[in-house]
């Protein structure tokens, strides 16, 4: 039967993943990839926690909410990706050090 703590370990390695993903890389739409990895392992936390507890609904809640912020993150985010990219004809993260434009 699968139980919390396996919820709580695929959880700790896709938090890892992104924090590996965002630190590590230099490309802004792998970075990006990163930061969502990140909050779907906190929604994957939310949920289990939620399934796991007394019943109650607040856990999955949060995460519906966690999903619509990310959506909204990914929609600007590959906005100002774009951006830079007509600007400075990359979207290496090196090469974004001026807020000229």
């Amino acid at each position: 039967m699968i139980g919390l703590n396996h919820y709580l370990i695929i959880s700790a390695a896709l938090f890892s993943l992104g924090i590996m993903a965002v630190f590590t890389r230099k490309n802004a739409v792998n970075v990006l990839m990163g930061v969502e990895l990140i909050l779907n392992s906190a929604n994957l936390n939310l949920v289990a926690f939620s399934r796991y507890s007394s019943g109650n609904l607040d856990g999955q809640i949060f995460a519906v909410f966690i999903i619509v912020v990310a959506a909204a993150e990914a929609a600007v985010a590959l906005a100002i990706v774009l951006s830079m990219y007509r600007l400075i004809k990359t979207v290496n993260l090196d090469r974004a050090d001026t807020l000229k434009g």
